[in-house]
């Protein structure tokens, strides 16, 4: 235990005292403080301007005298429509001219947009530059239809009221969710899952980097010599795991600190989903967190002790970043879909290799009982044990090995032996 501990506290060491980790650290967390701020900072600024005056209307201003953008009807009606116009679009003042007119206005930029009636279901609509969520014509196609519906319910002798009492008439509903909503969890389960990608991909590369240095540089044969290869092998990897999971501790922390003083700036219901996150789905994203990455990390310490110099890394390393990779697909191809129950992410759910993010995604997308995820769980962390203390026996092993990288029969070989 005493050599696991020295060897845990060096490598923790070598993390917290790492410049490049502190500074990316660093770096993410005034990236989060600057993005989850930034509506307080931009009301200040509206504020701040709100008393400026307005361009005269011709100079590139679309806005009209009290400050509303200008949109214009032509065309036959075009004083029942825009009055209609008016009370379905927001911010604008509808003014009524004539198609020629409408055109150069438009061009000139007096006007934003304008609608050339043609008949009652059929308009040209006028734009000098259509932006990319310009949705006017389509709030403009409901508002004719209810108008053209109106106009024949009239010609067929109905009175104004019994119009208005159906035109109005409107669906009430509630929708009950018996299981998860797939909808309120998407976000967040999206964000953990890459986060928990990034984290063990990168850290998971470290290790094995951290493994092939010492060995290139011959330091591993002394270190072996004063340590057991358990206590070494664990003490690098759980180092690794504590590092990735003080960043993000860290770095979602801090997102979660600045939400809590910048909520009442925030009216977007994605952000709110993302910040609604249970805390048990929280407390699983961190179990899962932690077994996955301890397996993977011991997987990647064995892949760099096989290396006899930094260049073989890259090469060996792609067999386990290979699995990882075709997990994480499977996860966010089934999040793409909505259909998390597939019989892959069931079968996925209860590999050890790629369980920790399957397991994890149906957790939070739907309802899975209870000694599936006792089950899953417990397969998991008998194979980081496992995996470890393999890890470890091949660890020793393969301070010995130089050259060419062993082929997996002749380390299954050494090992009996």
């Amino acid at each position: 235990m005493k050599q696991f501990l020295k060897i845990l506290r060096f490598e923790l060491g070598g993390y917290f005292t790492n410049k490049v980790f502190v500074g990316v650290t660093v770096a993410l967390v005034i990236v989060i403080v600057g993005v989850m701020f930034f509506p307080v900072v931009s009301d200040a600024v509206g504020e701040f301007f709100a008393s400026e005056p307005t361009q005269e209307p011709g100079d590139g201003d679309v806005s009209g005298d009290d400050g509303a953008q200008v949109m214009l009807v032509s065309g036959d009606g075009a004083d029942t429509v825009a009055a209609a116009f008016a009370e379905v679009f927001d911010g604008y003042r509808v003014d009524v001219a004539d198609e020629d007119d409408a055109r150069e206005r438009v061009t000139n930029g007096e006007a934003e947009c304008a609608f050339v009636l043609e008949s009652p279901l059929s308009y040209t609509y006028l734009v000098r530059d259509l932006g990319l969520y310009d949705f006017n014509s389509d709030i403009a196609d409901s508002t004719l239809v209810s108008l053209y519906q109106a106009s024949v319910m009239a010609s067929h002798g109905m009175d104004e009221a019994s119009i208005g009492e159906v035109m109005s008439a409107a669906v009430t509903h509630e929708t009950e969710a018996l299981g998860v909503d797939q909808s309120q969890n998407y976000f967040y389960t999206y964000i953990m899952i890459m986060a928990l990608y990034m984290v063990i991909m990168i850290y998971g590369q470290m290790v094995a980097s951290n493994v092939a240095s010492e060995k290139s540089s011959r330091a591993m044969e002394l270190l072996i010599t004063s340590a057991s290869p358990t206590s070494m092998m664990f003490g690098k990897v759980i180092a690794s795991c504590t590092a990735g999971l003080f960043q993000l501790v860290v770095v979602f922390g801090t997102a979660i600190v600045s939400y809590t003083v910048t909520r009442s700036h925030w009216d977007n219901p994605i952000v709110e989903s993302i910040f609604g996150m249970p805390p048990a789905l929280f407390g699983y994203m961190i179990l899962f967190f932690l077994l996955g990455f301890l397996l993977f990390a011991f997987m990647y310490g064995v892949v760099g002790s096989m290396a006899s110099k930094l260049e073989d890394l890259n090469t060996l390393v792609m067999p386990v970043t290979l699995i990882f990779v075709a997990a994480f697909i499977v996860v966010m191809i089934s999040l793409g879909s909505g259909n998390i129950d597939t019989t892959l992410m069931r079968v996925c759910s209860f590999v050890p290799l790629t369980s920790p993010m399957s397991m994890f995604t149906r957790i939070a997308m739907s309802e899975v009982p209870v000694y599936e995820i006792i089950i899953s769980v417990s397969l998991l962390a008998a194979s980081v044990v496992g995996v470890g203390f393999a890890a470890a026996k091949i660890y020793r092993l393969g301070v010995l090995l130089y050259g060419t990288p062993p082929k997996f029969s002749a380390i299954v070989k050494a090992l009996k032996k």
